[in-house]
């Protein structure tokens, strides 16, 4: 009964007129984030954080929400019609997507990849109302040892889990815990790793960060790809023929599931949920062999899983504090801009924000259905963009939106800094998630350790007595460990 009372709570701030409109805006400005190649969720979101400084919390992150799974959405036009993905997790659509679009088909897919998100997006927010209270209840027993052993395991799954080097996404996330140890110290209340430069005082600025690494340093490398062949077909037709329902309703139904379960876990990233369940259904196809050259079952299942993972990934965001991917590790700094804190204590302190928030994404999907299938064919045109003009505008709006924070020229070289940082890293192949997740859990993870040392008078014992937090650590080191035992065994096995 009482979750009832909250999901009425939650619609009724998530239809407020103002609420619905910055939904509205939020998926349009999401959609063309992922339709235009080079950006992506993490920098559109990061980017478009400043235009939220003056919104009120909830409008904000109803704001921000939609701008993160519209570009799930959106990502998917640039995956069908010029085999590049709009954002990562749309990857896998571009094997069966592009050659269904060079057979003339692009309207089946996307029309099959617009439902699909709809239907997996729906259950998913269903799934989150139902979850999100037991978990936030359970959540709200941890002391100070279990919050710091939680966030050490959100941390060391978004790092057991980056990239293909375990040394390199350590080394991320040590830079981003130095980066969050700048400033005052907030007990003895002395500056440190300040090298007595005055705005360092407040430490470094989270919004500066993330549009340098994400924004700029995404413009640097697209840079450098060559200009795109758009595939010329009609677009009208969009509903898939009877036949193809019939198999798009399995996929359809198995990539919701896994999509949702994928997204419990935090650090598993955007990309997972979609690569398995396009291996889940090529499995179960009667005619796996032509997997790849264009079967709408392709299509639909990893896109379903995309936007069902989306909103999935939010239960550990909203009930834990923890960020699973780079996304919501920006999602979750503007939470914090705005000066609300993700976790249990988020549901009981300001009940609206959440369940608003909640309610705003089925409305979002809703909208999203009616901007994809209907207007498809202008999303479609926007590609046709001349880069030379786009990214000159887009980095216009990072300096503009850097510069509007503080009114300040720092925080602008600072963005830039980090644009030069972000595409070193992204040519290394270095992950920046763990960079940016440290710089957002650094300093609660310093408050919680804190903390427990003050409990137990300065015995670390505490974190291995109380089983909770010992649980937990033990977690953290198999996820750590464990990519190093596969290659001592992967080489031992070739020996």
């Amino acid at each position: 009964m009482e979750a009832f009372q909250y999901w009425v709570q939650g619609f009724s701030v998530a239809t407020l007129p103002t609420n619905l409109m910055f939904a509205f805006i939020g998926c349009v400005l999401g959609t063309l984030i992922g339709v235009l190649p080079g950006l992506g969720p993490a920098a559109g979101t990061a980017i478009l954080i400043p235009i939220t400084f003056n919104l009120d919390p909830i409008g904000a992150i109803i704001m921000l929400s939609a701008i993160y799974y519209g570009a799930m959405y959106g990502g998917t036009i640039t995956s069908v019609l010029v085999n590049v993905p709009g954002e990562a997790a749309s990857v896998i659509t571009c094997l069966d997507g592009f050659q269904m679009a060079k057979q003339g088909r692009a309207g089946p897919a996307l029309g099959i990849s617009a439902i699909g998100s709809f239907i997996g997006g729906t259950f998913a927010t269903f799934a989150l109302m139902v979850v999100s209270l037991p978990l936030a209840t359970f959540a709200l027993r941890f002391g100070p040892p279990e919050v710091f052993a939680l966030l050490v395991v959100g941390l060391s799954l978004v790092t057991g889990l980056s990239g293909r080097s375990l040394l390199a996404a350590l080394i991320m996330t040590f830079f981003g815990i130095m980066l969050a140890m700048i400033g005052m110290d907030p007990v003895r209340g002395a500056p440190r790793f300040t090298f007595g430069i005055t705005p360092l005082y407040d430490g470094v600025g989270f919004v500066p960060v993330v549009m340098g690494l994400f924004g700029v340093g995404e413009i640097l490398i697209s840079m450098e790809k060559p200009v795109l062949e758009i595939i010329k077909t009609k677009l009208k037709d969009l509903l898939p023929k009877r036949e193809e329902w019939k198999v798009s309703a399995g996929a359809i139904g198995r990539g919701t599931i896994l999509g949702f379960f994928l997204g419990l876990i935090p650090g598993i990233g955007a990309i997972i949920p979609t690569f398995v369940a396009y291996v889940v259904e090529k499995k179960v196809s009667k005619h796996p062999e032509k997997f790849g050259t264009g079967v709408i079952e392709g299509v639909a299942s990893p896109e379903t899983a995309n936007n069902s993972y989306a909103n999935g990934a939010l239960v550990p965001l909203l009930t834990l504090g923890i960020p699973g991917s780079p996304t919501l590790a920006v999602l979750m700094g503007a939470f914090i801009i705005h000066g609300l804190t993700p976790g249990p204590f988020l549901f009981k302190e300001r009940p609206d924000v959440v369940w608003g928030l909640i309610a705003s994404l089925y409305l979002g999907n809703i909208m999203l259905l009616v901007l994809n299938l209907p207007l498809v064919g202008f999303w479609a045109k926007l590609l046709e963009i001349r880069y030379q003009y786009l990214y000159p505008g887009i980095l216009l709006f990072c300096i503009l939106g850097a510069y509007s924070l503080n009114q300040s020229v720092f925080d602008v070289g600072v963005m830039v800094a980090f644009g030069v940082l972000g595409y070193i890293f992204r040519k290394l192949d270095w992950p920046l998630a763990p960079t940016v997740l440290a710089l957002i859990l650094g300093p609660m993870m310093e408050r919680a350790l804190r903390t427990s040392l003050e409990i137990s008078g300065g015995d670390m014992s505490i974190f291995i007595t109380r089983p909770i937090s010992a649980v937990l650590l033990i977690l953290a080191a198999i996820v750590l460990i464990s990519p190093a035992v596969r290659g001592v065994a992967k080489r031992a096995g070739k020996d």
